[in-house]
């Protein structure tokens, strides 16, 4: 297969899923092994299109994103208030990054983790589903600092591959009694500074991999990525207002045992 349809595959499968609970990196990883792709630079590609879904939340959100950057130099309350509930659910994840970042690339980067995370995962999505406490917090942009600390500490079992970091932030967020719709929109706002990082980190790490045709390849998945995750973005919301999270959780169970089964057959490896 051709390098750009690779990207374009990996930057499609990167844009949909990174906001649903199944595991975008996850996701990437098995799909990278089944398109028979090396670890280097496909690893550090696999990180940094992450960047391009990101942007799509802040192209939809821009207005309310850009009203709280503007009421942080005049001292609006609610502006400071979110703001400081982002990064403090961002520091523990980050953190974590720093200290573990090689061991994650070089140990976790594996698919039989990836499989065996993502079932266990979605049966963990389906237990929420059933016995989530009661909301109490409806509002994204108004969580309490108790709140945003434990949503961010829950962010940290997303170092695992297949775990997936809008899932922990959501079963985080469920279990501290935030409402689902609040749950899910906190996690696209704390993907952006957790994702910004990401990419800054891998970017500085991986900097020798970096030629002009493995940055034609990123553009490629990257562009690819922030189209398809505009798409997620726009319907994720109303569509787990109606349905909830279990088709998140029974597709990850799938995913992971059709993979298990892959892995087990050598068609993966």
């Amino acid at each position: 297969m051709a390098d750009w349809l690779a990207a374009i595959i990996l930057g499609l499968v990167e844009g949909l899923t990174e906001f649903i609970p199944v595991s975008s990196t996850g996701h990437l990883l098995l799909a990278k092994s089944a398109l028979g792709l090396s670890n280097e630079p496909w690893d550090t590609f696999i990180v940094m299109i992450q960047l391009g879904a990101i942007l799509a939340v802040v192209a939809l959100y821009f207005g309310r994103l850009w009203k709280v950057l503007i009421g942080l130099p005049g001292k609006d309350p609610a502006a400071r208030r979110f703001a400081i509930t982002v990064l403090l659910a961002f520091f523990p994840s980050a953190l974590i990054g720093l200290l573990f970042h090689d061991f994650i690339k070089t140990v976790l980067f594996n698919p039989t983790i990836v499989c065996v995370t993502l079932i266990l995962g979605g049966f963990a999505l389906i237990a929420l589903e059933r016995w989530a406490p009661p909301a109490r917090e409806h509002d994204a942009m108004g969580f309490s600092l108790k709140t945003a600390l434990g949503v961010g500490l829950f962010q940290c079992l997303s170092i695992i591959p297949g775990v997936s970091r809008s899932g922990a932030t959501i079963a985080g967020g469920l279990l501290l009694g935030v409402d689902k719709r609040a749950a899910a929109e906190f996690s696209f706002f704390l993907a952006i500074p957790t994702m910004v990082g990401a990419f800054a980190l891998d970017f500085w790490e991986s900097r020798d991999f970096l030629t002009g045709d493995v940055v034609a390849l990123i553009a490629i998945g990257f562009v690819v990525s922030f189209l398809s995750g505009l798409f997620v973005v726009k319907t994720m919301l109303d569509f787990v207002t109606r349905h909830g999270f279990a088709p998140f959780a029974w597709w990850r169970i799938v995913v992971g045992a059709l993979g298990l089964a892959l892995l087990q057959a050598g068609v993966l490896a």
